[in-house]
């Protein structure tokens, strides 16, 4: 699976599908732009020169979110040290917005209630999930 930024400078290739994707609708992922699809950092390779950001509005983030400086596209997550040492290096996030369709067939698409979430247990969802 190939995903490549607007302007084609970060591309990001995975060695496995991901079995499904979240829809978030927290302020960090409807802002971004982004449909995360999560894999084992082991089995991606990013190329090119990202920029980063933690949030704010969190006291101890757990992802930081990589965008392309030339285009701005939202690419990826990383966990931040604070979620590595408490999760290990177990994840990664994939902006599955930058494949092409037909890489996408077969993934699930899920639609976590992260806006609602309180951060303690399993998300809630706000609909049923579909087939990409």
């Amino acid at each position: 699976m190939t995903l490549d930024c607007l302007c084609g400078g970060v591309r990001i290739t995975a060695n496995a599908k991901p079995d499904f994707a979240h829809e978030c609708n927290c302020t960090l992922c409807r802002k971004s732009g982004a449909r995360w699809a999560y894999l084992h950092p082991g089995e991606v390779e990013v190329s090119g020169t990202t920029i980063s950001y933690r949030r704010t509005d969190k006291a101890v983030p757990g992802a930081e979110v990589h965008s392309c400086p030339c285009c701005s596209t939202t690419t990826h997550f990383v966990l931040t040290e604070e979620a590595i040492a408490k999760h290990g290096n177990s994840v990664m996030g994939l902006n599955i917005n930058l494949a092409e369709p037909d890489e996408l067939e077969g993934i699930e698409l899920r639609y976590p209630d992260g806006r609602g979430w309180d951060g303690v247990g399993e998300f809630g969802y706000l609909r049923e999930a579909r087939t990409l």
